[in-house]
């Protein structure tokens, strides 16, 4: 049909306009509105402080190493298999290979984190059990997955996650002491659908205050069960 935005469209130009955002916004005010990315990095940043210097840190899927400076004191190593964004710079990568068949011995590392990346694998249950392999025993992991999110990185993108499907597959790979937690509710969640629509919208003038005050109520939300995603950390 002339004029219409196809999934894959629509998911493209909202991330190029949360990558505005980020970019332009001052940080209170950025931090305000993508509080998913806000949340990301709070999360990253008390990880990589609770590890004791020189813990060796696998970044499994890294994509451009957008974290690797919260790990400046550890042996950080950043793989990715290299296809997510063409767009992308992934010159500085330490390894590029596939999550499912690390290149790496078993107890490799101290500590792994694997940000919104299990989306994009096929077997999600085979890339988990990698890292349970190459963690050592009492090793952590730090893993966020979307729950309601556009596509992205077309045709790299498999599945969605509630709450109970990632504490399921941390389980089967064999993790302990697991905790999920919801980031955010269903106000930010209908916030963050508004800013991704902007770009196409003709009624910008209505949505940028709505999508501005609908934060504000979040905290009715109380069960979470809309939410755009879960940062989830456990042991081996």
């Amino acid at each position: 049909m002339p004029g219409r935005i196809h999934g894959d469209d629509r998911g493209a130009k909202a991330g190029v306009m949360y990558a505005w955002l980020q970019q332009r916004l001052p940080k209170r005010l950025r931090r305000y509105i993508l509080h998913f990315e806000a949340s990301i990095e709070d999360a990253v940043m008390a990880f990589s402080r609770s590890l004791p210097r020189e813990s060796r840190v696998l970044d499994a899927g890294a994509g451009e190493g957008k974290y690797a400076g919260w790990f400046s004191r550890h042996r950080y190593v950043a793989l990715d298999l290299g296809i997510g964004d063409t767009a992308w710079n992934y010159s500085s990568l330490d390894a590029i290979g596939d999550l499912q068949r690390l290149p790496f011995r078993d107890q490799s590392f101290d500590a792994v984190v694997n940000i919104v990346t299990l989306e994009h694998v096929r077997e999600p249950a085979l890339v988990l059990g990698e890292l349970y392999r190459t963690l050592k025993q009492g090793g952590r992991i730090l893993l966020v997955v979307p729950h309601e999110w556009e596509e992205h990185q077309q045709p790299h993108d498999y599945y969605r996650y509630t709450r109970f499907g990632a504490e399921y597959l941390l389980q089967k790979a064999g993790f302990r002491d697991i905790v999920v937690q919801p980031v955010g509710g269903y106000f930010r969640l209908m916030s963050r659908r508004l800013l991704g629509g902007l770009q196409f919208s003709r009624w910008m003038i209505l949505l940028v205050p709505a999508a501005l005050a609908l934060p504000l109520l979040d905290s009715m939300d109380k069960q979470r069960n809309f939410t755009l995603g879960f940062i989830c950390s456990a042991c081996k």
